[in-house]
């Protein structure tokens, strides 16, 4: 891995920037740090007392930015996965943190290594599609250990794909010969039961959702979002990216159950749970890059940004 090589081109780059920093001397903590390249331009923009917290599950990309980012003083890298915000904020006693910023999905840099398997493009790739590759089931192991209904479970779930049943139970019969262990092989089975012209988005589907499923993605999400509200002062922001619809669902329902947490049936003349608000939406409507940012990096197209403070 060479540091001329691009590791993951930053997403809304001044637009996380503007919506993240509230106060310039705050505490920041970037639960998907990656190559470190929202944390370069956001750390421009603060004071040099502030603290920033970079954490990664990948070592590959805490490596980087750790290399990218060793003139800055006041950053701390944590190869942990962000549902550990609680155990790092503990450890370097904080309790309190002004923003909190998610980039989900994959770099473009784990997309284009060919041994990581996450590219449906990289064909004779390993199906591994873990994020932290020192720890737990490979996507190969997944596919050759699962049950048929786990697995149609997990590519209708997880990628929404209407041949998810076909698709399953094509696994089951060629793992009974040979074990699945390359994009190839997942690719020639996608095959058997897809049309040629809609081949591409079943190869995107399935392997989307083998991705969630390995990387356990979406609970994931859910609970980071919990645990780090709960760490934001009044004021502080959490921001959050997300590149696909289901991701986004989350996102979106979330910020909507903190504005409005009232679970009172709608014949009740006042509220009666006390719930009350914590959340405001800064962001009436999703961001999305613009063209020019879609030309400079198409991989961006997907992206939407959301934006919640802390009341």
């Amino acid at each position: 891995m060479t540091m001329n090589r691009s590791f993951h081109i930053p997403v809304l780059r001044k637009e996380v920037a503007e919506y993240l920093i509230t106060k310039s001397d705050g505490i920041y903590v970037d639960g998907t740090v990656g190559g470190g390249g929202h944390a370069e331009y956001i750390l421009k923009k603060l004071d040099t007392n502030a603290t920033y917290i970079a954490i990664d599950q990948d070592i590959q990309a805490i490596e980087y930015a750790r290399k990218r980012l060793a003139h800055v003083q006041q950053i701390h890298f944590y190869h942990n996965n962000f549902n550990q915000l609680d155990v790092i904020l503990h450890q370097l006693k904080i309790n309190q943190i002004h923003g909190l910023l998610l980039d989900l999905g994959v770099s473009s840099f784990q997309i284009d290594q060919i041994n990581r398997g996450f590219s449906y493009l990289a064909l004779g790739s390993p199906l591994d599609m873990r994020m932290n590759q020192s720890s737990g089931p490979t996507a190969a192991d997944l596919i050759n250990n699962s049950e048929t209904d786990s697995l149609v479970m997990i590519f209708k779930q997880y990628g929404e794909e209407k041949k998810a049943r076909q698709i399953a139970n094509i696994i089951k019969k060629v793992r009974g010969e040979t074990p699945v262990q390359t994009t190839k092989q997942l690719r020639e089975i996608i095959d058997k039961v897809t049309n040629p012209r809609y081949r591409i988005k079943s190869y995107a589907r399935i392997f989307q959702a083998l991705r969630i499923a390995i990387n356990n993605e979406l609970e994931n999400l859910r609970n980071i979002l919990n645990t780090g509200t709960k760490f934001l002062a009044a004021g502080g922001r959490i921001v959050i990216i997300s590149y696909h619809s289901l991701e986004d669902r989350i996102v979106k329902n979330f910020l909507k159950s903190k504005v409005d947490p009232c679970i009172c049936p709608h014949e009740f003349p006042q509220c009666a749970c006390g719930r009350i608000q914590e959340l405001k939406i800064i962001t009436r409507k999703a961001i999305k890059p613009d063209p020019a940012e879609i030309k400079r990096n198409p991989r961006s197209r997907s992206a939407i940004m959301r934006v919640g403070e802390h009341i």
